[in-house]
Formats: structure tokens, C-alpha cells, sequence
């Protein structure tokens, strides 16, 4: 079930991908997870509004990682011709998949007409895949441009099938399916009959994603979904490891979680990463909720995470992990 994936004029050598997250998937972050196996990752979602009014603004969201040799950015917006220019202006980053977010759920986006609340106007969807599938043709050298939905805006709006197939309709190569409304938030359970349903129809590929925590869960959506990838979220939240396990596991059926130190030197990495970008102080911060997930389930993680929170230095982070890693 680990295979190659195609996406128009682009071919992948694994299908385990990094999702976008808001919040989380940074340039540091994203090079970890190459590191560890990744093979594919996108930027957080960016406001194609702010992009086109400020782009010095956005500069940090759209870098590429030393050691990302191809990745997607993702945008998110609710007008079609900001939606081209935003695209358009990507050209010098080369991202080799622009994808539309139509399923953050999250109200600062929704109100704004984008995000999951595309999913209530789908003419409106397929016009703005459309805009940027026509930027990239003209700017980024036809690099594809993607879509992540949700099942829909609530139970009584599933209507992934139908903006899927707009969205196919007006260019997009591949569709990512979170099967939950946006009425769900992360609440709940996933229903992986729609993503299940989806593949069997559309014309394009399927990732899929939600409620994939673990090698079994990827393996399990592969198989009962037949989606053509997967993309980790929360899952791969100070556990980038996530990716290597998982392609193990699909390989061989066999995979090792690390040891304890091992998430804790990868995590003291990532700092050391985001403070080039950000600056030491900041990067301190920012590290908190990070390691709030690398020290999960280890032994004498609540005492680390109660010492770390209060870390101002990456000087204080390495006394506070010297014992365990560093």
C-alpha cells in the first residue's frame, strides 16, 4: 500500500503525507518531518487576501525547507480574483502543488466566506480552483493545484461528492477529504465511508485525512478507503516519526517507535530550526505547545512540560533536556 502517487505532471515516491496545519506546519517543522520520512508536506494555510495586499507579511508562512525538495502551499480565500493573483505571486517560492483549503472550520476563516464555507457555495469553489489553476498555468508551470474539503457544512449539507466533482471539474488533480462537517470541528469520529465513496467516483485522486494517530490507522484507511494517500494532522504533532513508522509498517508490517530521548532530541532540533527563522525568544514560545506533544507518554513527561513552559532560552531548554538528551 505504499506506492508512488501522480498527480498531473507530478509523480511522488510515497504516498504518507504531512497535512497542512494551521498553527504548526512551519518550515521547521515541515524539515523535521522530511527528515523523518515525510513525502510530501505543505505550508500552513495562507490568507490569499493578506498575500496579495502584504506580501512581506507572509514571507515566513511560504519559505521552503532546507531539505524540501518539493512542497505544497496552500491557500485560502473566498475571491476568485485574488484567489489568481495570490497564486500568481508564488512563482518565486516554486511550490510544486498550490492547494485551495475549502475545509478549515475554524470561525476566523469561515466568517470570511473561505475555508470550510466554500462548501456552501460550490459554484463559487469551482470558480476559484479555476482562478488558481489559471495562475498556475501561466506563472508556476502548471504545478498542479489540489483541494482539502470536508464531508460538508453540517449532517444535513453532505455535499462532498458535489463540490469534488466542481472542483475536478474546473482543474483541481487531487482532492483531500477530511470526512467530518464543519459543524463537527475535530469533535467526533470520522466517517471513512465518505472518503471510501469519494474514490470510487471522482476521476481524480483521493488523499485522505482525519483520525489517523498511528501506522495501523493509515494502513486501515488505505485499505478500507483505497484513497490513493494519506495525510497525517494531529497525529504527527510532536511525533514526526508518524512518517517513517508508517511506511514500515505498510512495507513490512513491522515498525519501532522511538525512545524517549530521541523524541526529545528531535523536538530540541526544531527549536534550534525555528529560532534561525524567528528569532531565540520567540522560537522558545512557539516550542512550548511542541513539546507539550513530544513529552506525551514518556516517562516524567509532566515534569518536563511543567519546567518547559516556562523556558525562556534555548540555554534553558538544553538544561531542562540535558538529562534525558542533549
Amino acid at each position: 500500500m505504499y506506492r508512488p502517487i501522480t498527480i498531473n505532471n507530478l509523480t511522488l515516491e510515497g504516498n504518507v503525507f504531512l497535512a497542512p496545519t494551521a498553527g504548526y506546519t512551519d518550515r521547521a517543522f515541515r524539515s523535521i518531518c522530511i527528515e523523518h520520512g515525510a513525502d510530501f508536506t505543505y505550508t500552513e494555510l495562507v490568507s490569499s487576501e493578506a498575500l496579495v495586499r502584504n506580501k512581506a507579511k507572509t514571507e515566513g508562512l511560504l519559505r521552503r525547507g532546507n531539505n524540501e525538495k518539493r512542497y505544497g502551499i496552500q491557500l485560502f480565500g473566498a475571491d476568485p480574483a485574488a484567489m489568481y493573483r495570490a497564486a500568481s505571486l508564488l512563482a518565486q517560492y516554486g511550490p510544486a502543488v498550490v492547494d485551495i483549503n475549502a475545509g478549515c472550520p475554524v470561525p476566523k476563516v469561515v466568517k470570511t466566506g473561505a475555508g470550510s464555507a466554500l462548501m456552501r457555495n460550490p459554484p463559487l469553489l469551482g470558480r476559484i480552483v479555476s482562478a488558481a489553476a489559471r495562475a498556475s498555468r501561466e506563472y508556476l508551470a502548471d504545478a498542479p493545484v489540489t483541494v482539502k474539503l470536508r464531508s460538508g457544512w453540517d449532517a444535513a449539507s453532505i455535499n462532498y461528492y458535489e463540490c469534488s466533482r466542481i472542483a475536478a471539474d474546473a482543474g483541481a488533480a487531487l482532492v483531500t477529504l477530511h470526512p467530518r462537517t464543519r459543524s463537527q470541528g475535530y469533535a467526533g469520529t470520522s466517517d471513512w465511508s465518505h472518503l471510501r465513496d469519494l474514490a470510487s467516483r471522482i476521476t481524480v485522486p483521493v488523499a485522505g485525512s482525519g483520525d489517523l494517530f498511528a501506522p495501523e490507522d493509515a494502513e486501515r484507511m488505505l485499505r478500507e478507503t483505497k484513497c490513493a494517500a494519506v495525510l497525517f494532522a494531529r497525529g504527527a504533532l510532536g511525533n514526526p516519526f508518524i512518517f517513517s513508522m508508517t511506511r514500515s509498517f505498510l512495507l513490512t508490517g513491522r515498525y519501532t517507535p522511538p525512545a524517549a530521548s530521541e523524541r526529545l532530541k528531535t523536538g530540541f532540533r526544531q527549536l534550534l530550526l525555528l529560532s534561525e527563522d524567528i528569532g531565540e525568544r520567540a522560537a522558545c514560545r512557539e516550542m512550548r505547545k511542541h513539546f507539550c506533544a513530544y513529552t506525551k507518554s514518556i516517562p516524567g513527561g509532566a515534569s518536563l512540560r511543567n519546567r518547559l513552559v516556562h523556558a525562556e532560552t534555548i540555554e534553558a531548554y538544553r538544561e531542562i533536556l540535558a538529562p534525558g538528551c542533549i
